[in-house]
């Protein structure tokens, strides 16, 4: 398949018109917990909130039949909001709604059948090692490290390995660079701002962002030239150049394959980088959780390496997991556009409101979770018998949830079990953590981690 590429001028996060330049004021409050002024005003103000922001009518949500209402009853009168990450995306199916929406995600759609996570499976494991073998090396030199970033090159690694059947054609922890430069939301704000007082931009310039998205927007065509690894017919990688083969689908086309990779390449790897970056902190404070997680893996897998239906019997394991994504969920709140006038808790809504669903106010909230702010994984293990639906958002909901969330959940489990058996992870940052409330739950400077090996 060829592939030609158009970069176009980038656009950044922090533009004066984008929700997210908007949003960050919302660390004025406590700039190492912005979610705490959201949490504050829906106690005051009550679960509908809408107030103006510059020139934009914002509404706030804060309980989950709320949610349900934009996700599930009007789904379709309330569509995503992009604005600003069209040159991460580009216009892959995560940015599309409607009929669109449903071509580009059908045919990727057998990808993710949990079926398929059998033939996933001996592939993570292989990315896992990998990253192993190179946290034994960091634990012989006692140096610390940022775990995030090792997450997310782990995870990319896991992506390209079992869904594309590459290695990785570039190296992660540029491209990891790369992205965040373009993603940090304020680092745009300051620049902005210091250019409009005709100061100086500062060590990282718009040229600087501009450049990391030309280097974002050359991996998807490097991952389709590199040579498979085995060619495996059943990948993801397949599927969507059968598509782009097939006349029938001409908005499939070649351009619309590059950026379906960028959606797996960047979304698909944060939220689980993330989640197995916030979890190995979480049971670096709770060295308990740990203890039991290596007890867990011993029983069930023991000396070899777990399989599909060792997933199965890491319940404890799944349910840190799942405890991590109530905590620190990497989607804190999912935005919409209304398309139509309606009313959510007695608030009308005027078509081109900005609607943010707060889900992380709602996975913090003691009406739907005894002691909110408990790490407590137990709470997962009798299933969710007596949860309010739409309470707990890690991957969105309705019909336009992620496609890989369950996925994401088997390779952080397994992982998680791995790394933990065989390190210590211990966290040595600031305590507690702060975290910036862009795009995701990012940890305010990184994770910084030592770790020592098990004997």
């Amino acid at each position: 398949m060829t592939i030609q590429q158009n970069l176009g001028h980038t656009q950044g996060l922090g533009e004066a018109n984008s929700i997210w330049f908007k949003l960050s004021a919302l660390s004025k409050g406590n700039p190492d917990n912005p979610m705490q002024t959201l949490q504050m005003m829906a106690d005051r103000y009550g679960p509908v909130i809408a107030v103006n922001i510059a020139d934009q009518r914002v509404v706030f949500l804060t309980e989950p039949e709320h949610f349900k209402h934009v996700l599930v009853t009007k789904a379709d009168d309330y569509i995503k909001y992009f604005d600003g990450l069209k040159p991460v995306f580009g216009k892959s199916m995560i940015t599309h709604d409607g009929a669109l929406w449903q071509k580009i995600r059908m045919p990727q759609q057998p990808a993710f059948h949990p079926d398929m996570f059998a033939e996933y499976i001996p592939y993570f494991l292989q990315a896992i090692r990998t990253k192993m073998d190179l946290w034994s090396k960091l634990a012989e030199t006692g140096e610390s490290f940022e775990m995030v970033e090792q997450t997310w090159t782990l995870a990319a690694d896991m992506i390209c390995k079992a869904l594309f059947d590459r290695d990785m054609p570039f190296n992660p922890h540029f491209v990891f660079k790369c992205v965040k430069t373009y993603t940090d939301v304020m680092e745009h704000k300051a620049i902005r701002m210091r250019v409009l007082h005709g100061e100086d931009g500062g060590n990282i310039t718009e040229e600087n962002a501009a450049k990391a998205m030309e280097i974002w927007a050359s991996v998807p065509p490097a991952v389709f030239a590199q040579n498979p690894n085995e060619d495996r017919q059943r990948t993801l990688l397949k599927m969507i150049e059968a598509v782009v083969a097939d006349p029938s689908v001409p908005e499939f086309d070649a351009e619309q394959a590059i950026d379906e990779l960028k959606q797996y390449l960047w979304a698909g790897t944060e939220t689980t980088a993330l989640t197995l970056a916030w979890a190995l902190y979480l049971t670096s404070k709770n060295p308990e959780a740990a203890d039991r997680i290596r007890k867990e893996g011993e029983t069930v897998y023991g000396d070899r390496e777990p399989t599909a239906a060792d997933y199965s019997a890491l319940a404890y394991t799944r349910a840190v997991i799942q405890e991590t994504m109530r905590i620190y969920p990497p989607i804190w709140g999912l935005i919409r556009v209304a398309t139509k006038d309606d009313v959510i808790g007695g608030k009308e809504i005027k078509p081109g409101d900005r609607v943010v669903m707060f889900a992380y106010g709602a996975h913090h909230n003691p009406k739907f979770w005894p002691e909110p702010e408990e790490f407590r994984p137990e709470r997962w293990m009798g299933g969710t018998k007596g949860q309010v639906k739409y309470s707990y958002l890690p991957f969105g909901g309705g019909k336009r949830s992620c496609i890989g969330g369950a996925m994401s959940q088997v390779e952080n489990t397994l992982a998680l079990s791995m790394l933990l058996r065989r390190f210590r992870p211990e966290y040595v940052g600031k305590e507690p953590p702060g975290f910036s409330g862009t795009v995701t739950l990012t940890p305010k400077g990184g994770l910084k981690f030592r770790i020592r090996e098990l004997s």
